[in-house]
């Protein structure tokens, strides 16, 4: 069983805080959320290199 690692990240609409859980065991993940706050959905793009570091993306939907 993964753990799941818990972020905070801004929305790029409204510019909240949202929280986020990303599944460090897949290098690659790109999928959509809807915004905690404003509901508006939010395209996050993943990588998580070998070492275990995550680094996140957030694009509004039509960027």
């Amino acid at each position: 069983m993964n753990v799941l690692a818990e972020r905070t990240e801004q929305c790029p609409y409204c510019g909240e805080s949202i929280d986020l859980l990303i599944d460090p065991s897949e290098m690659q993940q790109n999928y959509i959320e809807d915004c905690q706050v404003c509901c508006q959905p939010v395209i996050i793009d993943v990588t998580v290199t070998h070492e275990g570091e995550i680094s996140l993306f957030l694009l509004q939907e039509n960027e």
